[in-house]
């Protein structure tokens, strides 16, 4: 028997949230608030002191991105090759498919709050937990929407004990795991690409690893990763998504 039972803590999290509550996640990147309803969400923006001008990303697997993603055969191939072929996390920003299934269940307020000009931020391959969530959210046809689970500008937080008061005091349930396995001392989380343009952005967790499988078998150039201070910046400016 192990230590950690994901699809049990899966299920703790996925019933809190069901019943309207916040849900402060270890995933493999960072932890990250998570909630499915409007109220939830509302109270992850008050307890970051996040603009609501600034969109959630979304949990997804590969099932729910073919679903959710308008985007090329190219674009898929640069998504499994990433999360599958190499298993490294990688959030991505593409066309949002209108009027599919499974963003059908959203209210307007949290379709408005996940989307931003016609795209959407899905975050992929991000850990035992992830995928326990991911596959209980497909099977439900209940999207998860949220956020690093940190201050607005905050930088992300790699253990539960560093979550600041306000978000985990806003949660239902907190789930601790330890330190997370991408921690850096740049407190940057998953990699954010554009899958429309490849533009990058957010430079994070295994992004040379990601330029690199881009460059070999796509083709595509991605810059190198910018200097210390560059990378801290952009981690905690605001990406378009994230």
């Amino acid at each position: 028997m192990g230590v950690l039972d994901p699809e049990a803590d899966a299920l703790r999290i996925f019933d809190a949230m069901m019943a309207g509550g916040v849900a402060v996640v270890p995933l493999d990147v960072a932890y990250a608030v998570f909630g499915t309803t409007a109220e939830a969400i509302r109270t992850i923006y008050t307890a970051k002191g996040r603009s609501f001008s600034k969109p959630n990303g979304t949990l997804a697997n590969l099932d729910i991105f073919r679903e959710v993603h308008d985007v090329d055969s190219r674009a898929r191939e640069v998504v499994e090759a990433i999360t599958v072929d190499y298993d490294l996390p990688l959030s991505i920003v593409g066309k949002h498919r209108e009027e599919n299934g499974f963003t059908a269940a959203l209210d307007p307020f949290c379709y408005e709050r996940s989307t931003k000009n016609g795209t959407m931020d899905l975050l992929m391959n991000a850990g035992p937990l992830h995928r326990a969530l991911t596959a209980l959210s497909r099977d439900r046809g209940q999207p998860i929407m949220g956020s690093s689970a940190n201050v607005s500008l905050g930088g992300s937080k790699f253990r539960l004990a560093d979550v600041e008061a306000p978000v985990r005091d806003a949660a239902a349930i907190c789930v601790d795991y330890g330190l997370c396995r991408y921690n850096n001392p740049l407190a940057i989380s998953s990699t954010i690409i554009d899958l429309g343009t490849y533009e990058v952005h957010r430079f994070g967790v295994c992004y040379e690893q990601i330029r690199d499988i881009l460059a070999r078998h796509f083709r595509i150039a991605l810059p190198p990763m910018p200097e210390r201070g560059l990378v801290r910046g952009a981690a905690l400016g605001e990406p378009a998504h994230g």
